[in-house]
C-alpha cells in the first residue's frame, strides 16, 4: 500500500491546475490511493449529463461534481500557522510507548 503524507479531513491548498489561484483552504473529502489522487472540496468542479433513475429517485439533468486531482498538486495547510508546508514525522512518548505523529516543517508544530 503507498503512503501519502495527506490523509481524510486535512485543510490543503491546490498549488497546480485550474484551481491553483484561489488561496483558500479545502477539505480533502477521499484518497484514491490505486490512481495517486485525491478528491477535494469545490475543487475541479465538472458537468456531467446524467439520465434520470426513477428507481432510485434520482432525477435527470446536468449535474455539477468534483472530480479527482493528482496529489502532487496539493499541500498541507498547517493548522498552527495557516501556512502550506510540508510533513515530517517524528515519535514522541505517550504514557510510556512511543507514537509516531505528523509536524510541520515550517512552525515545527504537532499536527494530530
Amino acid at each position: 500500500m503507498k503512503m501519502f503524507r495527506i490523509r481524510k479531513g486535512d485543510n490543503v491548498m491546490v498549488i497546480a491546475g485550474k484551481d491553483a489561484d484561489k488561496d483558500v483552504p479545502r477539505k480533502v473529502l477521499k484518497i484514491i490511493r490505486k490512481h495517486d489522487r485525491v478528491l477535494v472540496e469545490k475543487t475541479n468542479i465538472v458537468k456531467r449529463h446524467m439520465r434520470a433513475n426513477p428507481y432510485a429517485r434520482q432525477p435527470g439533468g446536468i449535474i455539477e461534481k468534483e472530480m479527482p486531482i493528482h496529489i502532487s498538486n496539493v499541500m498541507v495547510v498547517c493548522p498552527a500557522c495557516h501556512k502550506p508546508t510540508r510533513i515530517g514525522y517524528r515519535y514522541i512518548e505517550v504514557n510510556g510507548k512511543r507514537k509516531k505523529v505528523r509536524f510541520c516543517k515550517k512552525c515545527d508544530e504537532v499536527m494530530e
